[in-house]
């Protein structure tokens, strides 16, 4: 028996031995930076570029409103001389509601903008989230930080550092 224990020894050892560096080479903690990531990720700046034309558009809806109004304002100034009373006080409260409603209108605008912006850069997010999490699944990391640059990692070797092969494999996968 005591033959048969000195293999299994050296067996259960070198079974340890290779565990040990088999399951921390796994749990070595690693980071990405984020805002490199949203930077440098491809769907980034289409979704960027989609997202401020249709922003241009709306606020270019707002600028003719307000010219329009402008110009009216104008016509007012000019002719108000010649109105009555009664006319001049039409008028105003014409101008008085079409401005209001101008500003009601540019504020809805600035709120669909804010919201628009929000979802683009949800969709970045979640993009990048997926891939990651998959990504670390794939290697065999137990946890990927994400750096901000706002305090989550304050420090990490360069060698913790898989940004740039999460962004090149992230940018492969939006570009099929």
């Amino acid at each position: 028996m005591n033959k048969l224990a000195t293999p299994l020894a050296i067996i259960a050892l070198l079974f340890s031995i290779f565990s040990f560096f088999y399951f921390k080479s796994g749990s070595e903690q690693v980071y990405v930076d984020v805002n490199k990531l949203i930077d440098g990720y491809k769907r980034t700046k289409i979704v960027r570029a989609d997202f401020e034309a249709k922003a241009k558009t709306l606020n270019a809806n707002v600028d003719s409103l307000m010219t329009d109004w402008q110009k009216e304002l104008k016509t007012y100034e000019k002719e108000r001389s010649k109105m009555s009373k009664k006319e001049l006080e039409l008028k105003q409260e014409l101008l008085g509601n079409k401005q209001q409603q101008i500003n009601n209108y540019q504020q809805a605008i600035q709120k669909q903008i804010q919201e628009e912006d929000k979802k683009a850069t949800q969709t970045v997010i979640n993009d990048i989230n997926d891939y990651v999490k998959e990504y670390g699944k794939k290697k065999g990391h137990k946890i990927i930080f994400g750096a901000s640059g706002s305090g989550n990692v304050m420090y990490a070797s360069e060698a913790s550092d898989l940004t740039s092969e999460v962004l090149e494999g992230l940018n492969n996968e939006f570009g099929n």
